[in-house]
Formats: C-alpha cells, sequence, structure tokens
C-alpha cells in the first residue's frame, strides 16, 4: 500500500456543472442545502465587450451566470455556470467537468499538456481577464476538464 505525504500539496479536484440557464436557481437550492456564502458570483454581463458583433452577449443573457462557487467543505467547492449563449446548448450528461486547481503556473501548464495528449482542447490554457491561468479540455477518454492556477 502506497502511503500518501500529506504535508505535500497537491492539486485539488472539484466538479464542474454547466448549466442551459438555471443556474443560479440550482445552486440557490445547493446554498439552502450545504449552506455557506458564494466565493465567486460572476454574470455573463461582466465580460469585457467584444469587438466583434458575433460574439456579443445577447442582452436577454447578461443577468445569466457565466462562474459561480460555493464551498462545501474545508477540501471541497462546488463549480458551476450557464452555458456560453453563443454555443450549443449541453445535453446533461455531458454537463460536468472535473476542475483542478493547481499550486503553480508551471503545474497548470504540465497537467493541462499531459490531460490534453490524444485529446481535444476547446480552450488554450493562458492568462484570462479574471487573473487566473486557465484552460479547458476533453481528454483522450472523452472527460472534461478545467485546469487551474490562480495566483491571488
Amino acid at each position: 500500500m502506497r502511503m500518501i505525504n500529506l504535508e505535500n500539496k497537491m492539486p485539488t479536484v472539484n466538479a464542474y456543472i454547466t448549466f442551459n440557464g438555471n443556474c443560479e436557481a440550482a445552486f440557490d437550492f445547493y446554498k439552502s442545502v450545504f449552506g455557506g456564502e458564494y466565493r465567486d458570483f460572476n454574470r455573463y454581463g461582466d465580460l469585457p465587450e467584444s469587438e466583434n458583433p458575433e460574439e456579443q452577449i445577447p442582452s436577454d443573457y447578461k443577468n445569466k451566470i457565466m462562474h459561480i462557487s460555493l464551498p462545501i467543505s474545508n477540501e471541497t467547492i462546488l463549480y458551476g455556470g450557464d452555458a456560453h449563449p453563443l454555443e450549443a446548448k449541453i445535453p446533461f450528461g455531458f454537463n460536468i467537468a472535473l476542475s483542478i486547481n493547481t499550486e503553480s503556473r508551471e503545474e497548470a501548464q504540465r497537467i493541462f499538456q499531459k490531460l490534453s495528449e490524444n485529446g481535444s482542447i476547446t480552450m488554450p490554457i493562458a492568462d484570462t481577464f479574471w487573473g487566473a491561468y486557465f484552460g479547458m479540455l476533453t481528454d483522450q477518454f472523452k472527460i472534461n476538464w478545467m485546469v487551474n492556477f490562480d495566483p491571488a
């Protein structure tokens, strides 16, 4: 049996659920079940405006949730958001990703590169407007991943 050294920091993995417009109602329900307060709460209206008209968020969608997080224990955070309005609706069963949070930018890059081998990158890992180093991919086994390093 291999023993794990808990003194060394390791990446954490949490669930990320994508909704088709009802994320806020779902997370209000989860908050009533688990308690606590939202750590992150961003709406699509918070995104910087795109200069490309084809990439602009429709006005009726700006109040939808782009990203939300609810800590439910010392080590577990439930993440979520509504599907991007310019993409197809997400079928349930395909609406969950594993979100891995790393201790360094280099670790995020290494994990992203390894997970994407023989898979497909849906959002290249890069610096984001919210300050994280973040990317998304589907691995060779059709599992969705979000890789994140947040220096803050």
